[in-house]
């Protein structure tokens, strides 16, 4: 009996699969109706997974007293009895002790006795200029009250203390195989929802500095050589500055200070996940949930988001990004999301229309992102949240009215509304078929490898400064991949092999003044072996070190076209405007493909493979995803009504002369070879 996050993917007892799960704030809601909720999640949803953060200013409001885990200071708080019910009605559960949660909470859920405002001994986490970073959680804390800097002795001390207390006294008894928990998550988005913020928002606090020139010493060795890479004279490793601002970088030297920031907080990110897991001492696996970028923060991002240094926390992310149907952007930063690296969409917006945009109040939006999601990389899909509460107290969170969220599959009085068949039905289909689909490769074009240096230099320079670029070459690949109907791959370069490399037959590569020497080795490895690199930029003639490497540029021998070139398996969207995604069985004629119509498309979609071509219709930005084995129209869910956007077509999905269409306006779904018309007016 054994639960692991193997490449990404949940395994439990042995058996993978695409974890579907919905989220349900017990913290909010009456515990007599805990019960009922959790068996219309479970009988309505068709989900067996649920997730629920454990606020910490719920659970332990004051620091006198310890924290109460099982209702003994008030019955809401009786978290124990949360999981006993999830284990008595089957249900399995992903936990979420924080310590900071967001989940509009006051304070992000953190307690107000953890605030620097109330503690002068736990300092604030400081931005470049030495101001406080701040959490605005309603209008009586404008402009916000300040957050502990997270490896601050005092507050260090306090968060570990919790998060103990909650790995004791809550999950030891209640983890798999024991309990229903088969999962912990830690932190949020980041660590305090601030994955995508700039490098310039953290941490300039007393231990952030510390920890910075704690590094130095590790990645240089000597002041003597830190000076040498940084054109610098210091005599002390005490002496070093982190960057504050972009002053320029006229050779390789001026740009490694910005580098060595960008490193600094992936391994500051890595650090703080490495003790606040330590803490929580749980047997079952560990997954955080990193926000996607932002526009203008992508290169922020990916210096600072590096999975590969997390050891056995496995990644996750979040949406709370706008409607990618709609938005380009919106839809760039979530498939960057998601290819980043494997693992599960871990809170995809289900409920949310009036605090974050009115297309949430209709299933299709979210239906659209889960399956986007799920074809870019995805290893599962998260129902934020399942069911409306109404029962919270006002410390937990003042600034909102029930119920919370204000359109969610479950209504605040316990019925399914009408997005619960929506939800149930892919549900379904990737119970039914979520294995096979993670085991299908996606067909693509090439792939982006990234050089996360470049992503730390450009996150300080902007557009137009001359440095090395990362996150706008990865935008541009990005669009253009999109442009021409191709899928891609996203690599990191510093710890990729030769064999994911030579997954793809063209790799696109930013170009700078430095690469790591084992790096220029590798490319021109997978250039001997037949791949085709693409260079955004000059190729490098020095290694990390800032010795003389010219290995990737004598590789290279001459300029390359940066003309793409689809490979036969390409996926061609040739009639209406979608994304489609391909997926291939490497070991039986079985192809997954995924359909995703844009907010303004009219009429059918056409899309050709080089194993069928497919034909359908969805409502404007809907969205089908469909399985083919040997040729023949398998099971799919088709999405015909869009409530929203006032579009409702009766839907239906064609292969050749295959073909199943609704007698009216409704979604059409086939699951395990029955029919299900879905949404279907009445009569």
């Amino acid at each position: 009996m054994t639960i692991e996050v193997r490449n990404g993917v949940t395994v439990i007892d042995g058996e993978p699969r695409v974890l579907v799960s919905v989220d349900y704030p017990y913290y909010r809601d009456d515990p007599g109706v805990w019960a009922d909720r959790l068996r219309v999640m479970r009988d309505e949803l068709g989900v067996e997974v649920i997730s629920s953060y454990i606020p910490w200013r719920h659970h332990q409001p004051g620091s006198a007293a310890a924290p109460d885990f099982t209702g003994s200071g008030h019955p809401g708080r009786d978290v124990v009895g949360f999981l006993r019910l999830c284990h008595d009605l089957g249900l399995k559960v992903i936990a979420k002790p924080g310590p900071f949660i967001h989940a509009e909470t006051t304070y992000g859920g953190l307690p107000d006795w953890v605030c620097p405002s109330a503690d002068p001994e736990i300092e604030p986490l400081l931005d470049a200029a030495g101001a406080p970073s701040r959490w605005a959680d309603s209008p009586a804390h404008l402009p916000g009250r300040p957050l502990p800097a997270p490896l601050g002795p005092a507050f260090l001390a306090k968060v570990t203390s919790w998060l103990s207390a909650v790995g004791r006294e809550v999950l030891d008894a209640a983890a798999h195989p024991d309990g229903p928990v088969i999962m912990v998550q830690i932190a949020n988005e980041g660590i305090y929802t601030n994955g995508a913020r700039s490098l310039a928002a953290y941490d300039y606090s007393p231990s952030g500095l510390a920890f910075f020139r704690d590094r130095l010493p590790a990645w240089y060795g000597s002041i003597e050589e830190y000076n040498r890479t940084h054109a610098t004279a210091h005599r002390r490793w005490d002496e070093v500055e982190p960057p504050r601002s972009w002053t320029g970088a006229a050779c390789p030297e001026e740009m490694r200070g910005y580098a060595d920031w960008g490193r600094l907080h992936a391994e500051y990110l890595a650090e703080v996940y490495r003790r606040w897991s330590a803490a929580v001492d749980c047997r079952v696996p560990v997954v955080v949930n990193l926000n996607p970028p932002t526009v203008e923060e992508l290169d922020d991002w990916l210096a600072r988001v590096r999975p590969e240094m997390w050891g056995e926390i496995a990644y996750g992310f979040t949406n709370w990004m706008g409607v990618v149907s709609v938005d380009p952007d919106a839809q760039a930063r979530y498939v960057i999301a998601a290819k980043r690296a494997a693992g599960p969409n871990l809170e995809e917006n289900w409920g949310f229309s009036q605090l974050y945009d009115p297309a949430y109040a209709d299933a299709t939006t979210s239906f659209h992102q889960s399956l986007l999601a799920l074809a870019a990389g995805a290893t599962g899909f998260n129902v934020y949240t399942g069911a409306a509460t109404s029962g919270w107290s006002p410390d937990l969170d003042s600034a909102h009215t029930p119920p919370y969220p204000d359109s969610a599959p479950v209504a605040a009085d316990g019925s399914a509304t009408a997005k619960a068949p929506v939800v149930r039905v892919l549900a379904d289909f990737f119970a039914l078929h979520g294995v096979e689909f993670l085991e299908c490769a996606p067909v693509t074009a090439g792939a982006f490898g990234l050089y996360l240096p470049y992503a730390g230099i450009a996150a300080w320079a902007g557009p137009g400064s001359g440095g090395p670029e990362c996150g706008r070459s990865l935008r541009a690949f990005h669009d253009r991949m999109r442009g021409t109907g191709c899928d891609y791959g996203v690599v990191e370069l510093e710890t990729a092999t030769l064999e994911q490399l030579s997954a793809y037959g063209t790799l696109t590569v930013p170009g700078g003044p430095f690469m790591h020497r084992h790096v220029q080795r590798l490319l021109a490895s997978y250039l001997t072996g037949g791949g085709r690199i693409l260079l955004d930029g000059p190729a490098p003639t020095l290694d990390e070190d800032l010795r003389p490497c010219g290995v990737l540029a004598e590789a290279l021998g001459r300029p390359v076209s940066t003309a793409l070139v689809p490979g036969p398996e390409a996926v061609r969207v040739t009639c209406g405007e979608a994304d489609a995604f391909l997926r291939v069985h490497p070991g039986r004629d079985v192809q997954y493909l995924t359909i995703l119509v844009h907010g303004k498309n009219e009429g059918p979609i056409r899309v050709e493979t080089a194993h069928a071509v497919f034909e359908t219709e969805c409502a404007r930005g809907g969205a089908a995803v469909v399985r083919l084995a040997e040729g023949v129209l398998d099971d799919f869910v088709v999405k015909g009504l869009n409530g929203f956007l006032d579009s409702a077509v009766p839907a239906w999905i064609a292969v050749g002369d295959q073909e199943v269409k609704a007698a009216q306006a409704a979604d059409l779904a086939r699951v395990g070879g029955a029919i299900r018309l879905l949404g279907r007016p009445p009569g």
